[in-house]
């Protein structure tokens, strides 16, 4: 399992064997919401499909906050490898883990005491409160799993290995599939069995990663003394992590305040729109692998103060982005209505998945350039402007257009879904704007330090 120096050598090559461990790793990582509702929609009830929507939309707001903080590690870790500073780098993970043990108890308590509320907040259908309210505390108990998971892969994508965390979701993905079969179909526990799959196959995944971290040779040393509260480290990958968790947190916002328009909607439109989001997950994936692995890239060329390769390596990720983006807008477009069909066998909510999905098909051409832009902004330190483009994507555009849209008599999902290009279109004029202006500026803090 090679750690890549990315600061050397050939690029297209190492950054494409990078990117699909971990583009491998969101696939299987998207399983787990998706394995959920497959199996919920084949053996319970469209109050339980609600439920693990809306649930798993909740979750993935937390998982969107925590992944933003714990790049602010991948950032400063890639930098200080890039710069060859292994004795701060173990320094660096040492602070990260008492940090985000912190984040975790906090967060754990916070949305379980407030589960009641949170569901209000989603407007979840009167048929599934209850069932999305168990949902939900289930999966804050095992919140602690959740976090420890993203920090270990921001850890390993620092140093440039991608294949361990593949290698720990991967053995994680098939545990799920087992428990949900077992708990769903087996005890009929609808919801919150998929909810208790879930937690456990993350708790093997957080596991398989530690047991793994000690076994292989790590371009870092890491002491016992260095696993203790360091205000400067904690400040500094703070001062990264925080635009990107705001940014992240903020976006998922938008989303549910989207998914609280369509359940307002009614139970066939949240359980569509349910189905929809979870083929847009795995639509995604694949810019944001490219977006997660230009920012490793960058990290370690910026330390090493080599801006020329980060330019390249972006280059690369979004014509190869592109490249995908065209396959699978050409898949969900046209055909979308056999994606739904994988999470639910009812016509009407297959065809309502299908109008939501076709404007997410547009998304895959703009999310190429845009989500690789971001990744090198991150990689060298920008991220207060990646936060500030994707609030006004989610804030400005996204939601007023998904609100307008759901006024329309009779209404539409395709109209309502094409809030999300629209965001998308303006993010990626923001980034391209932004790069012609801090170019410059790049190049000569590169010449002076």
């Amino acid at each position: 399992m090679e750690n890549y120096d990315f600061t050397e050598g050939r690029i297209f090559g190492p950054l494409i064997r990078f990117t699909l461990p971990v583009m491998m790793a969101l696939f299987l990582q998207s399983l787990y919401g998706a394995v959920d509702l497959l199996v919920v929609g084949q053996y319970a009830a469209n109050e339980d499909i609600s439920a693990v929507s809306s649930g798993t939309m909740l979750m993935h707001t937390i998982m969107a906050l925590t992944a933003g903080l714990s790049m602010g590690t991948t950032i400063l870790l890639g930098q200080q490898i890039g710069q060859k500073k292994p004795d701060q780098a173990g320094k660096t993970i040492g602070a990260a883990i008492v940090f985000f043990t912190i984040f975790a108890i906090v967060f754990s308590v916070l949305m379980f005491v407030n589960t009641p509320l949170l569901t209000h907040l989603m407007n979840a259908p009167e048929e599934a409160f209850s069932k999305t309210c168990s949902y939900i505390r289930i999966c804050s108990g095992g919140l602690l799993f959740i976090v420890a998971y993203n920090v270990l892969g921001s850890l390993f994508r620092g140093i440039g290995n991608s294949r361990l965390p593949l290698l720990s979701v991967a053995i994680a993905a098939a545990v799920n599939i087992i428990g949900d079969l077992i708990m769903v179909k087996g005890l009929r526990m609808g919801a919150a069995g998929a909810a208790y799959a879930t937690i456990g196959s993350q708790c093997i995944s957080v596991l398989l990663s530690l047991l793994f971290l000690k076994r292989i040779d790590l371009p870092f040393l890491l002491q016992r003394g260095d696993i203790r509260f360091n205000k400067e480290i904690t400040m500094k990958i703070l001062n990264f992590g925080v635009p990107i968790a705001l940014m992240d947190f903020l976006v998922s916002i938008s989303f549910l305040v989207i998914l609280s328009i369509v359940n307002s909607l009614g139970l066939l439109a949240s359980a569509g729109v349910g189905v929809a989001e979870k083929v847009c997950a795995f639509i995604l994936l694949i810019p944001s692998a490219f977006g997660q692995s230009i920012a490793s890239f960058t990290a370690q060329n910026y330390g090493a103060r080599k801006i020329d390769r980060a330019y390249r390596g972006l280059r690369y990720g979004i014509v190869t982005g592109l490249c995908f983006g065209t396959f699978l807008f050409w898949l969900s477009f046209f055909h979308g209505d056999l994606l739904c069909r994988i999470f639910s066998h009812d016509p009407q909510v297959i065809q309502l998945g299908w109008d939501y999905l076709k404007a997410y098909a547009i998304d895959c051409i703009l999310t190429a350039i845009f989500f690789s832009m971001t990744g090198f902004f991150n990689g060298c330190g920008y991220t207060r402007f990646v936060m500030i483009q994707g609030i006004i994507g989610a804030f400005l555009v996204r939601i007023p257009v998904s609100w307008i849209m759901s006024k329309e008599v009779p209404i539409s999902l395709f109209h309502v879904g094409l809030a999300t290009p629209a965001s998308s279109f303006v993010q990626c004029v923001l980034c391209i704007g932004y790069f012609v202006v801090v170019r410059s500026d790049l190049e000569r803090k590169m010449e002076i330090r």
